[in-house]
């Protein structure tokens, strides 16, 4: 990596080792910054390890619009409580936590009063490149430690490892949230489109919430993982017979795929009253043809994460049931390379950097 570079942040807070991205189109490498100084209601956290997520890659490449740079990525944080405020009653030095995709939000409009703090009216303040409470840019979780408000800190199940953990805080949740809310289980029959981050943890979850599962991928490379994930069969959606032999089958589909696909065609397996829910994010517009909805009354829908409460009580379903993500586990040196499998699909299923590497 090149030289390490100084963000500037502001002052009375804690200097930080991180690896950030200095504009969109190069590598990245190390940055000094500084965490904000700890409030009555923080909970500075060493941070052990941060999960890779194809959202980062999105976010510091500017494809989801200019960001400020240098940019700090990383959504899927565990580690242990270093010290916490005057004020924290929740957590205490040494326990296990955890930090998702978002550290804040307005606390007062109907949505966060629901518990969908992921959903706040007023925007919720993401974990990485969002306005701080301070006024400063947020950075994610390639540094070696975070101060986050008590109120958008997870506690980790003992059953759980950190690192296996970490992708729960992102991955997990945006695909058990819908899973959750369109209600799949017994009796039900979910299918899910790719077989990466998140496909594979929506295949754990669903086959542990008791759904008949099918997995929907561009080829069967990956039909063996997909059945011992969980899944009860395994199609390749290259073949023109998948959807013919398909069609009306499903009650939920989870498309956990970045990039274009053609929407028309996976709305035809739904049955009458079937969701197409969205949870991966392309960078481009997804066109939807509407006489696919309209005839059998199926719907097409996005997904974001869960909010605090529901990400606590994905954690300990996952603790309970024996899921974590299926990982590997990085230095700190290697994330542009990382980065680069990510995009080329070269991952079973999930990376993780071990900060103790920066």
């Amino acid at each position: 990596m090149s030289q390490t570079t100084t963000a500037s942040t502001p002052a009375n807070g804690t200097s930080a080792r991180a690896v950030g991205a200095h504009a969109p189109d190069g590598p990245l490498g190390p940055l000094e910054i500084q965490r904000r100084a700890v409030g009555p209601k923080d909970v500075p956290i060493d941070i052990r390890f941060c999960g890779i997520c194809h959202s980062d890659i999105h976010f510091a490449r500017g494809e989801w619009g200019g960001i400020p740079y240098p940019a700090v990525p990383g959504h899927e944080i565990t580690g242990v409580v270093a010290e916490v405020g005057a004020e924290v009653t929740t957590f205490a030095t040494g326990d296990r936590v955890g930090v998702g995709c978002m550290v804040n939000s307005c606390r007062e409009c109907e949505n966060c009063e629901a518990g969908n703090e992921q959903y706040c009216l007023a925007g919720n303040t993401q974990t990485y490149g969002s306005k701080d409470r301070d006024g400063t840019v947020t950075y994610g979780g390639y540094s070696d430690h975070v101060v986050v408000d008590e109120d958008f800190v997870l506690r980790i199940p003992d059953g759980l490892e950190l690192d296996a953990a970490a992708p729960l805080l992102c991955a997990g949740i945006t695909t058990y949230s819908p899973l959750r809310h369109w209600n799949a289980g017994p009796g039900k029959r979910v299918a899910v489109v790719g077989l990466g981050g998140l496909g594979h943890m929506a295949v754990k979850i669903a086959h542990a919430l008791g759904a008949e599962v099918t997995v929907l991928s561009q080829s069967l490379r990956k039909r063996e993982d997909g059945l011992k994930l969980g899944a009860s069969a395994y199609h390749a959606t290259s073949d023109e017979d998948t959807f013919t032999e398909l069609a009306g089958r499903f009650d939920l589909i989870i498309n956990t795929v970045s990039a274009r696909i053609d929407i028309g065609r996976f709305l035809s397996l739904l049955r009458t009253d079937g969701a197409l829910v969205n949870v991966g994010a392309p960078p481009e517009p997804l066109p939807v043809p509407v006489f696919a909805l309209i005839p059998q009354r199926r719907t097409f829908a996005g997904s974001a994460i869960g909010g605090i409460r529901e990400t606590q009580e994905m954690l300990d379903f996952c603790a309970e049931h024996g899921i974590a993500a299926d990982i590997e586990v990085i230095s700190a040196g290697q994330v542009n390379e990382a980065w680069e499998r990510v995009l080329a699909s070269d991952v079973r299923y999930r990376f993780v950097i071990d900060n103790a590497t920066l």
